[in-house]
């Protein structure tokens, strides 16, 4: 299967291709390569490589696997593995990052105060939908895991400058609901929403709001406007942080769109990012990478794929969520994050497979197990160079493109319940 053409989602949420040129620091601003970079270019900080190792990184033809040396320097024992093209760019346009965020309110931020009934409505909501939340005091703030992909088109630039810069994004956002997420007691906001014109009007459930659509009369003649109502809707705290992370990409793309006039960066690029959020987890995607749940064997899609076709809905459909106080997960079940040169040549099929047969034959107490099982998809998904190219199982036309891959094993969410 040849690789697909990767100009499917150029811009970093997927829009119009910025600027014509496709070399590493030649993107789109005034000046072109004459302006400075935003950021010097570089493997993921986790990895802790040196420069001599980085530029060894770069081998087109033996393409070396990079593995997490260190597990202590990923949250969860964290697996990750990566590799470079083939050829197609100078450097690896994949970038990686995972932090630990600490989401405090914003400073002068009015802090509402919950009564006794609201305390008691809340806790009666149905579906846990309190998120059973811990009280904290008004100085703590809340602490969220993050890990993010991000591929690079035409270019590294963009994807380099997300992965610096999308946190912090997601995390100004964050603090604009965090006082709602972190107390229980607090109501969610309210909305109104217009009921349908058959709803009959002796509801109880409904709250009666005038209306001037026509002429006045007596009740019940028939100049009488009809009579609209509406039901008070309350947002879930989930459609909160829903919200806060479509806005944070938003903001991140108009942030580079913005310094191009004033820094080289070139290219777009795609964005895959996971945080776990109060015993959840929150993916969202833009571009063509790809997020799996592998739970007990059975596979649980967690990321659509974006094309120009699909680029004007990515907003509605950015983001899917997934309670891990619902489940009691073994050492085994895992969430897998890769770029596309991963899903190019292996199924969600093939990746669960080889991650059920690879996992249970590693020592349960090995902290460098997930790192392992990144490490044996991307040479799954590479292959080995032969005559005809870089070749897979049965003969098939490995991945030429960068491959990174996250092994996050979901039972540690088990501590978070």
């Amino acid at each position: 299967m040849l690789t697909r053409v990767k100009s499917a989602v150029a811009n970093f949420m997927g829009g119009i291709m910025a600027g014509s040129s496709g070399s590493e620091h030649g993107g789109g601003g005034c000046g072109g390569s004459d302006l400075p970079l935003r950021f010097p270019y570089g493997r993921p900080e986790f990895l802790g490589l040196s420069q001599d190792e980085v530029e060894c990184s770069a081998d087109h033809i033996a393409r070396p696997i990079l593995i997490l040396k260190e597990t202590r320097r990923l949250p969860w024992a964290t697996g990750y593995a990566e590799v470079i093209n083939a050829g197609k760019s100078t450097h690896n346009e994949d970038q990686a990052s995972c932090e630990v965020l600490t989401v405090k309110k914003k400073a002068g931020a009015i802090t509402s105060t919950p009564n006794r009934n609201s305390a008691k409505r809340r806790s009666s909501l149905p579906n846990g939908e309190g998120l059973q939340l811990k009280e904290n005091s008004e100085s703590e703030g809340v602490s969220c895991h993050y890990w993010s992909l991000f591929d690079g088109h035409a270019g590294s630039g963009a994807a380099v400058v997300a992965s610096r810069l999308l946190q912090h994004h997601i995390t100004e956002q964050l603090q604009d609901i965090v006082e709602i997420l972190k107390n229980s007691a607090v109501l969610p906001p309210t909305c109104l929403g217009e009921e349908p014109d058959h709803t009959p009007a002796n509801s109880r459930t409904l709250t009666r709001a005038a209306s001037l659509r026509g002429g006045v009369g007596a009740p019940g003649s028939p100049s009488t406007p009809p009579t609209r109502f509406f039901t008070e809707k309350k947002i879930p705290h989930e459609c909160l942080v829903i919200g806060a992370l479509e806005s944070a990409f938003k903001e991140m793309d108009l942030q580079i769109e913005r310094e191009r006039s004033s820094y080289s960066i070139s290219g777009g690029c795609t964005a895959l990012i996971v945080i776990c959020l109060l015993g959840k987890l929150y993916v969202a995607n833009a571009g063509d990478s790809r997020a799996i749940i592998i739970r007990n064997g059975e596979i649980i899609p967690m990321s659509s794929e974006f094309t120009p076709e699909t680029e004007r809905q990515r907003l509605q459909y950015l983001v899917r969520v997934y309670d891990l106080s619902r489940y009691e997960h073994g050492a085994d079940d895992v969430l897998i994050l890769a770029t596309d040169g991963l899903w190019d040549v292996l199924s969600n099929e093939e990746v669960a497979e080889a991650v059920t047969q690879f996992l249970p034959n590693c020592d349960p107490d090995d902290p460098h197990r997930y790192t392992l099982a990144a490490q044996d998809l991307v040479m799954r998904a590479r292959g080995v160079l032969k005559d005809r190219g870089w070749r897979i199982s049965n003969d098939r036309l490995g991945s030429g493109d960068d491959i990174s891959v996250y092994v996050i094993p979901l039972i540690h969410g088990n501590k978070l319940s």
